[in-house]
């Protein structure tokens, strides 16, 4: 399998923004930071990029503060060959209905920040649904209000392999978001090797020699977003997939 440069589009009140160190208070439009686009309009950063591959967070509906649905569908509609994943900042069954039904997404994402293992394991029983987890860690930690997530990534990781309907897992280090700071390569391939599902990484990547990094660990993609807006990860690879 190639792998995948996965474009992140961290939708707040309509406009990218960006992202870094889940400190949300703080995010500003992205063409502010940004050497490659002068908007921070998602359709008009999508019609200008043409990534192949994509993450989209509504980070509103994350944080209790309304939703990015139309402007998810706009983008969804617009852009009918590139694969999105999408973090719904679903909660529910009727949350996940809702994603679904819409067709904003080719996977939703259930994240531990506001998903649940039960939530999981009920999805589990629906093979018609797309589902990867995001396993959102703060320094080292499991960000979750579930008593169940409260555990060591590692070994909720390895407890997700329980669950044959998942599509992909995403190690999605919080802290390291934004900042090129770089990755915990040994973590990684930890969660490789603890997982029998694709691992993704998310957050830290700096440039190329991550990547290639990566694949020889066996990492599956990498969400990057920092790294494309400041020039360190050409546009062009977002394109096609790394082989």
């Amino acid at each position: 399998m190639n792998f995948r440069l996965i474009f992140v589009l961290d939708l707040l009140d309509g406009v990218v923004v960006h992202a870094k160190k889940g400190e949300r208070e703080k995010y500003e439009p992205v063409h502010l930071f940004s050497s490659i686009v002068g908007s921070s309009d998602p359709v008009r950063i999508m019609e200008e990029l043409k990534p192949v591959d994509v993450y989209i967070a509504d980070l509103n509906r994350l944080m209790g503060t309304g939703s990015n649905k139309r402007i998810t569908k706009e983008i969804r509609d617009n852009n009918r060959k590139a694969r999105l994943m999408v973090d719904y900042g679903v909660k529910t069954v009727d949350d996940l209905e809702e994603a679904a039904e819409a067709e904003i997404a080719d996977s939703i994402i259930l994240g531990t920040e506001t998903a649940s293992m039960e939530l999981i394991d009920v999805v589990s029983k629906n093979d018609k649904l797309d589902i990867s987890v995001s396993v959102d860690i703060f320094n080292k930690h499991v960000l979750t209000k579930d008593k169940h997530m409260q555990t060591d990534p590692l070994l909720l990781i390895n407890k997700l392999n329980e669950y044959r309907c998942i599509r992909d897992v995403i190690v999605l280090e919080l802290d390291r978001v934004g900042t090129k700071s770089g990755i915990d390569f040994d973590f990684l391939a930890c969660a490789v090797d603890a997982s029998e599902h694709n691992i993704l990484c998310g957050g830290g990547v700096s440039g190329c020699e991550d990547v290639d990094e990566m694949q020889g660990i066996g990492v599956k993609g990498a969400l990057v977003a920092t790294a494309v807006h400041d020039g360190s990860i050409p546009v062009s690879l977002l394109r096609k997939e790394v082989a």
